[in-house]
């Protein structure tokens, strides 16, 4: 090998190794840079918390301060008119407002009814539906008609299987039914005296609102359950019911006990998974359970083969007790554990039930057919009936 080969080599070999002193400077180099990028991040995210802070002392500060005129001048109108209507039967103060059309009786200059302020209206609205009843799992819908259809397909749609060359068969049709539920009448008057009335003390909107409202509510839910369809809601234990595994449209599937009125001495649960195995499939994963709180009493003391408890409590404040996993609505209109009573329904009520209702609540002031107390008579109009028959089932307790 001669010089020039050897200075080559040379070469080739400094360049492919770096001399430590190099290294050395590319890697301060890099620390440096790197200590630069993080002391700007650091700063920018502190920038950041510092504006976060800024927004939510001034968010707190919007919060708290006091009302403006012109905002709380938009309801205060209105509740003062009603206040004065129901206080003293003053109903200038009401006739002055202006009210949407869509939301005035027809007749409400000749019958000198009123629609409730909204305030009030909302608070009966929350006790109906916070109440132990079946609207409360039930599909509720607001109507402005004076009925309202369900359409259920209550048949398959034939389906066969296709070939490339075979001719295709012609499949079944399906059929509709059809399900009216007309709206009806639910009224109630308390009363009070006209000295409780003048009293400013009184919170007299509070009052009315708390009186009709568990009126109402003890009307829906017996309705709901028990009614029998003629001027008042159509209840689903009024239909007919028959064995789950032949029960036809228009009829409520149920399951015996095998006990005439009480569940059977040994292994009592069986007849509650009975229950819930009869329910389809498609129905069960919104599924709920119906019972007075004598047959809960009952129910909750029952274990499964291992010893454990089929009810659990709600771990939740607010969230429902629940029987085999599913959610137990507590209902006192449900008939008690006797022969042949259907003391425990479950099922989809959503599916299964349908409450109907106009949204708006009317309320009339009569000072003289129970003088010194004044009368008032709310009205509302709700309807409800079974819309699918397969979505519910029963359990009564028979051989």
């Amino acid at each position: 090998m001669n010089n020039r080969e050897t200075h080559a080599s040379a070469e080739r070999k400094a360049c492919a190794k770096p001399n430590g002193l190099e290294v050395k400077n590319a890697m301060a180099g890099f620390v440096q840079d790197f200590s630069k990028f993080n002391s700007e991040l650091k700063s920018k995210l502190q920038l950041q918390e510092d504006r976060l802070a800024m927004l939510e002392r001034k968010t707190v500060e919007t919060m708290n301060r006091p009302t403006l005129s012109g905002i709380r001048s938009i309801e205060a109108p209105h509740q003062k008119a009603f206040a004065a209507y129901l206080r003293s039967g003053d109903d200038d103060g009401m006739r002055a407002l202006e009210l949407e059309d869509k939301a005035l009786s027809t007749a409400v200059s000749g019958d000198g009814g009123y629609l409730v302020d909204p305030v009030t209206s909302d608070k009966i609205a929350g006790v109906l539906h916070s109440a132990a009843s079946i609207r409360s799992i039930a599909n509720v819908v607001a109507i402005e008609a004076t009925a309202y259809d369900v359409l259920v397909d209550t048949t398959e749609i034939g389906a066969g299987w296709a070939t490339e060359v075979a001719d295709s068969v012609e499949t079944s049709t399906p059929q509709v039914e059809r399900i009216t539920i007309p709206l009806h009448e639910l009224s109630a008057l308390p009363k009070a005296s006209q000295r409780l009335l003048d009293d400013s003390a009184f919170d007299v909107e509070g009052w009315l609102a708390e009186r009709i409202a568990d009126k109402f509510a003890r009307a829906e839910g017996n309705a709901f359950v028990s009614g029998d369809g003629v001027d008042k809601p159509k209840g689903f234990l009024t239909y007919p019911s028959a064995d789950y595994a032949t029960a036809i449209w228009g009829e409520i599937g149920h399951v015996l006990t095998g006990v005439d009125g009480d569940f059977a001495a040994t292994n009592p649960a069986d007849a509650i998974v009975d229950l819930v195995y009869a329910l389809g499939a498609r129905y069960r994963a919104n599924a709920s359970f119906v019972m007075n709180s004598k047959t809960a009493g009952a129910v909750r003391k029952m274990k499964d083969a291992d010893g454990r408890f089929l009810w659990s409590d709600g771990l939740a404040a607010g969230e429902p007790a629940r029987l085999m996993g599913y959610p137990v609505l507590v209902s006192e209109d449900m008939p008690d554990i006797a022969t042949w009573a259907p003391a425990i329904a479950f099922g989809d009520f959503n599916a299964g039930y349908t409450v109907a209702e106009r949204p708006d609540l009317r309320i009339l002031r009569d000072p003289f057919s129970a003088k010194p107390n004044v009368l008032f008579y709310a009205t509302k109009r709700v309807g409800g009936d079974v819309s699918d028959f397969n979505a519910i089932k029963l359990l009564k307790f028979a051989l």
